[in-house]
C-alpha cells in the first residue's frame, strides 16, 4: 500500500546521546498489517518515556529493536472495518514501536478513534500517551468517577503544570474531588485557571512537603514529578491514601513491595499504562464538548525536532510539546 516511497523521519540507532543523537534519515513509508492504518502524522506530542527510553533507562521494562522512531488515514490494512482514506484520527502509537517523529506511521486500528472538527491535530496529539496516563490514574488507580457522583475524595497532583499534571488537574475536577496541586511559582495562577483548589509552589517549605494549605489529607496523590521519597508522602495520606507513582523508579516498585509485604492500608501504586480505544474516545469527546484542554507549551517542525527532544528533557514545559510534521 506505501509502495516504494520514502519518507522524512527521526532515528537513534544506540542509546544515549540525547537530542545530538537523534538522526534526520529517509525511509521506507511503513505498510500497514491487516490490522492497522496508515497515519499521514500532522501532529504528534512527546512525552518523557521517548527520551528516557533513548537514555537506556527502561531498556529492563521496553526492549525495542534499532533504529527507532519515537512516536489523516491514507491507507488501510485488509481487516479494517472502521476507517477509510480521508479520514481524521486520533491514534496511540506504543512506544515499543514508536513512529511518531515521522511523515507517517502505522497504528492498530484497536487504538484509533476518529477526530472530530471542533478538535485540531495538536490538541488531539496530546491525548494518546499524557491524557490517557490521567485518565487511567483517576479513575482506575484512585476510583475518581468523572460524573461528579460520589463521596468527595482530596487529591493531591504533583508537576501539575505538565503534561499529564494539567489534564489531571482538569479531569479531577469532573468528579467530586477537592484538588491540591503543586508547580513552579509561575505556574501557579496557571493551574488555579484549570480549576485546582489550592495550589503549591514546591520550592517553598510547605510545597516541598507537600502539606495541604487547608490541612487536609489526601486519598489519593497523582504523582507527576520526579521521584520523591516515600517518607514525604506518608504523613500527608488519610487513613486508605494511595500514590500513585506515573513514573515508578526502584525506589518507588520496592516501596511497593514493602507496602504489600507489610499489608500497609497506605499504598504506593506503579502505574503502567494500558491504553484503551473507548478511553481514548472519550477524551476526544470531552475535548469536543470543551470540558478538557490540551494547552501547547510549544510547537516545533519536523526538521528541529531536537529542539523538542531537549525542551521534554529538560521538564519545564507547561502542557504539551508538539512536533508538527
Amino acid at each position: 500500500m506505501a509502495g516504494n516511497r520514502t519518507m522524512h523521519a527521526l532515528q537513534y540507532d544506540t542509546y544515549g546521546g540525547g537530542p545530538a543523537g537523534l538522526k534526520h534519515v529517509d525511509v521506507p513509508v511503513p505498510s500497514p498489517k491487516k490490522d492497522e492504518v496508515l497515519l499521514k502524522l500532522e501532529a504528534t506530542s512527546l512525552n518523557p518515556v521517548d527520551w528516557k527510553m533513548q537514555t537506556g533507562m527502561l531498556r529492563l521494562l521496553l526492549r525495542h529493536k534499532f533504529p527507532y522512531i519515537p512516536g489523516e488515514v491514507i491507507g488501510v490494512g485488509s481487516e479494517v472495518k472502521d476507517f477509510k482514506a480521508g479520514d481524521k484520527v486520533v491514534a496511540f502509537l506504543t512506544p515499543l514501536t514508536g513512529g511518531g517523529l515521522a511523515e507517517f506511521a502505522v497504528a492498530k486500528e484497536s487504538l484509533t478513534v476518529r477526530r472530530p472538527p471542533e478538535v485540531s491535530a495538536a490538541e488531539g496529539a496530546g491525548l494518546p500517551v499524557a491524557g490517557l496516563t490521567a485518565h487511567q490514574a483517576l479513575t482506575q488507580s484512585a476510583g475518581i468517577k468523572l460524573d461528579g457522583s460520589g463521596k468527595e475524595t482530596n487529591i493531591l497532583i504533583t508537576a501539575a503544570s505538565g503534561g499529564v499534571g494539567h489534564y489531571a488537574v482538569q479531569m479531577a475536577k469532573l468528579g467530586n474531588t477537592h484538588v491540591t496541586a503543586t508547580c513552579g511559582a509561575r505556574n501557579i495562577e496557571f493551574v488555579k485557571s484549570l480549576g485546582a483548589d489550592e495550589v503549591l509552589d514546591y520550592k517553598t517549605p510547605d510545597g516541598a512537603a507537600l502539606k495541604s494549605p487547608s490541612g487536609r489529607k489526601y486519598d489519593a496523590v497523582i504523582h507527576c514529578a520526579s521521584a520523591m521519597p516515600w517518607s514525604t508522602f506518608e504523613p500527608n495520606l488519610s487513613s486508605n491514601g494511595k500514590v500513585i507513582d506515573i513514573t515508578p523508579g526502584p525506589r518507588a516498585l520496592l516501596t511497593f513491595a514493602l507496602g504489600k509485604l507489610t499489608f500497609s492500608k497506605k499504598q504506593l501504586v506503579p502505574l503502567l499504562l494500558i491504553a484503551k480505544k473507548e478511553n481514548l474516545d472519550f477524551l476526544v469527546e470531552l475535548v469536543k464538548e470543551g470540558k478538557l484542554k490540551t494547552v501547547i507549551d510549544s510547537k516545533h517542525p519536523l526538521s528541529k525536532a531536537e529542539e523538542a527532544w531537549a525542551k521534554s528533557i529538560d521538564g519545564h514545559a507547561t502542557g504539551k510539546i508538539i512536533v508538527e510534521p
